[in-house]
């Protein structure tokens, strides 16, 4: 994968490292205590860390932000406008959301954005798409060079592609974190539209073209 760098711990969580002119950019934090693994990977590669992009506010998303702000103070820190406040901690909902229970733990983050995104947006070679559902806020990326999607939870490959707006096993957690389910099955469609040249989610293995599988996961949940 010529852009592209998933890093994992523990079969579980992903971050990914995308490949720029100007560095890297490094897509999601996964767990506290993850930095190491991450600096470690980009080590590996040979090439420095210059943005971090966030899908959403999870700590098993954002654990390892404020290490690496820490360890890169110079690298962009980015979050949506929305997800920005439920990094703060800030769980009160917004006019005309749907007044869903928010699940899954946020712990929030002493680092503060550099800046904020709205779909629409660039990050580098990254689009951000909107994605809501799975947190208010929730975006992809889709890499306008490849069409490699970074799903974040609105997608898991862990025992075959899922969306997270249905229970599924043998990975349920990210089903179980989701905020608004029916929005989160709009979602799903809306990314499976982009017809994408691979998946690369939250949670589990990249998968090319995956088109027959977005499908099928949309269809279990309806």
């Amino acid at each position: 994968m010529e852009n592209l760098t998933r890093i994992n711990r523990f079969g579980f969580v992903n971050a990914y490292l995308v490949r720029e002119d100007d560095g890297l950019t490094l897509v999601d934090t996964m767990i506290p205590g993850s930095a190491k693994a991450i600096l470690n990977e980009a080590g590996r590669v040979g090439v420095p860390i210059v943005r971090i992009a966030l899908t959403h506010a999870h700590g098993d998303h954002i654990g390892s932000l404020d290490a690496l702000h820490e360890a890169l103070p110079g690298a962009e820190v980015l979050i949506s406008t929305r997800d920005a406040r439920l990094l703060k901690k800030d769980k009160t909902l917004e006019p005309g959301e749907p007044n869903s229970k928010l699940r899954g733990g946020y712990p929030g983050a002493k680092t503060t954005p550099t800046r904020t995104f709205e779909p629409g947006d660039r990050v580098g070679s990254l689009e951000v798409i909107a994605a809501p559902g799975h947190t208010p806020g929730h975006v992809a990326f889709l890499d306008t060079r490849d069409r490699t999607l970074f799903a974040g939870d609105a997608y898991t490959t862990i025992g075959g592609v899922a969306t997270t707006a249905k229970f599924t096993m043998p990975f349920p957690l990210a089903y179980m974190s989701t905020w608004d389910r029916p929005m989160e099955l709009e979602t799903a469609r809306a990314l499976r539209a982009l017809d994408p040249s691979r998946l690369a989610p939250g949670h589990g293995k990249v998968v090319d073209a995956p088109a027959e599988a977005m499908d099928a996961a949309i269809a279990r949940g309806v």
